[in-house]
């Protein structure tokens, strides 16, 4: 069964504006099988095909003129020097919607794109599913464990595969393919660690200092490592929000990845009866919430900046946005019973901050969605 992706509505609005638009995201995400939904007229060409790739690569404008316009090119990183010799094409013909670029390596692609295509490319991101897709196709698992333990990818919805064998799959290809290609890694037993290192942070504050030590690497290089996984769209970061407060605040990121089944598989979860004890589950459980606002954004383009709040004290806020110059304020609680407790963190914030807040809000993981004390209580899944 196909589900409907939310991007889909966002595509053909950009390729009304620009020549060219570039859709970025993970491996297997479902890029290709959005474009080739939603684009059934254009011509299609993979790069990793390797007779494609050496005409792109060795005759570019035989292969411009091969694919000259309404045209999907999938794994285009793979031929960066391409990327002008299409500028060139886009700016004699004059159309818009011309090409789509696709790939899964951000960096490459984006760099190469702002370099050669800047002003003449739409930009937009596909990750794995969110809630808004599955819910309406009754795919969400009946319990929060069972979701965070598969995760969001699609081929656990479209095919007969379990989580644990599709999660090694994954990795075993990102590493062997991708890392490989990016940056010249050593050792990829010590990748491997470093990405087990990475889950076994999500939402703390990133401490590269502690990485390098504990990985057995340098301080650069474990940056240039996080770069990796961030590029790639496994991880990022969230930024802390220090505007308009007169305090001393925390000004480092924390960690997340885009999917919590991953996550679990990294953190060497291989049952969900093991998540209901797990010492991370409220970290799985913040992660999932975290990532859902994040794919919600990027499905919809709206461009929206997510930050979390927190002093030198440990007063924090879990999730923070600007609504105009207003702010949103968003708990996240695992629990499944409420406590006034939950709050804490939101009056605190209301009494330092100078700008008003426009929302407030605790998600968690009971069943009552209410106004509670001018907060909205809400299940996740609502």
């Amino acid at each position: 069964m196909f589900i409907q992706r939310r991007l889909a509505s966002a595509l053909p609005r950009l390729m009304k504006g620009f020549p060219v638009v570039s859709l970025t995201g993970p491996r297997q995400s479902g890029k290709t099988t959005l474009l080739r939904n939603i684009f059934p007229d254009f011509q299609y060409v993979n790069l990793e095909n390797l007779d494609w790739r050496a005409l792109a690569t060795d005759n570019p404008r035989g292969f411009i003129n091969q694919f000259g316009g309404k045209t999907i090119i999938d794994e285009a990183q793979r031929v960066p020097a391409l990327f002008s010799y299409l500028q060139t094409h886009v700016d004699e013909v004059g159309q818009m919607g011309q090409y789509i670029l696709s790939g899964s390596q951000n960096f490459l692609l984006l760099e190469k794109i702002t370099q050669s295509l800047a002003g003449r490319v739409g930009i937009c991101r596909l990750l794995p599913f969110d809630k808004e897709e599955l819910n309406p196709n009754g795919r969400l698992a009946a319990q929060t464990d069972e979701q965070l333990f598969k995760g969001f990818y699609p081929a656990l919805y479209s095919r007969e595969v379990q989580p644990t064998d599709f999660y090694a799959s994954y990795v075993a290809s990102y590493i062997e393919r991708d890392v490989r290609s990016i940056t010249n890694v050593q050792n990829l037993n010590q990748f491997r660690l470093f990405m087990r290192l990475c889950a076994g942070r999500i939402g703390q504050l990133i401490n590269l200092n502690a990485l390098a030590n504990e990985c057995g690497i340098s301080v650069p290089t474990a940056k240039a490592w996080l770069s990796i996984l961030e590029s790639s769209y496994l991880a990022f970061s969230l930024p802390p929000y220090f505007r308009n407060f007169n305090k001393r605040l925390v000004k480092t990121s924390k960690l997340y990845f885009y999917d919590v089944g991953l996550v679990c598989y990294l953190l060497g979860i291989r049952e969900v009866g093991q998540i209901a004890t797990h010492p991370l589950r409220g970290q799985l459980f913040e992660n999932l919430v975290i990532a859902e606002r994040q794919k919600e954004i990027f499905h919809l383009n709206s461009h929206q900046s997510l930050y979390f709040w927190r002093d030198n004290h440990g007063n924090e806020i879990d999730l923070l946005e600007e609504v105009n110059t207003q702010l949103r304020l968003t708990e996240i609680k695992s629990s499944m019973t409420f406590h006034p407790d939950f709050l804490r963190g939101i009056r605190f914030l209301e009494a330092a901050a100078t700008s008003a807040i426009a929302e407030r809000e605790v998600v968690y993981d009971g069943h009552i969605t209410v106004m509670y004390q001018n907060t909205l209580l809400k299940n996740w899944r609502d």
